[in-house]
């Protein structure tokens, strides 16, 4: 089903897009975890990484200041997703390849959502 109206501005962030990627990535990667985690780890993980686009999305309709928040919460989540990947990691829940594939996409999201921030930040007349 395409769309058949325009997109949010929010939609349009790469960093936006990324971290419904990587929410999409680990809902794929966890639903081969030990039942036993569902509760646990699976949980925990799902909830973080989703946050991320969604605080990205929510903050995008609120002043600059308030965006700068929603901001700070989504980084936030980002590294709640750390170390969470490392423990299934220990716990052999995921292999080497794939923490790293892991570790680098968040990496690569919060060094992004750090850039908005900082552009966010930044006075209106120094900007060019």
């Amino acid at each position: 089903m395409g769309r058949q109206m325009g997109r949010f501005n929010f939609e349009n962030l790469d960093v936006y897009r990324e971290a419904v990627e990587f929410a999409v990535r680990i809902y794929v990667i966890t639903k081969n975890f030990p039942k036993e985690e569902w509760f646990g780890i699976v949980s925990q993980l799902r909830r973080a990484c989703i946050s991320v686009p969604s605080n990205i999305a929510e903050g995008s309709s609120r002043t600059k200041k308030e965006f700068i928040h929603f901001l700070s919460i989504a980084l936030g989540s980002v590294y709640e997703c750390v170390p969470l990947i490392e423990i299934s990691k220990r716990r052999e829940f995921i292999d080497q390849a794939c923490f790293d594939d892991l570790y680098a996409e968040l990496h690569r999201i919060s060094a992004k959502i750090s850039a908005l921030k900082r552009s966010l930040s930044v006075p209106a007349k120094t900007r060019q």
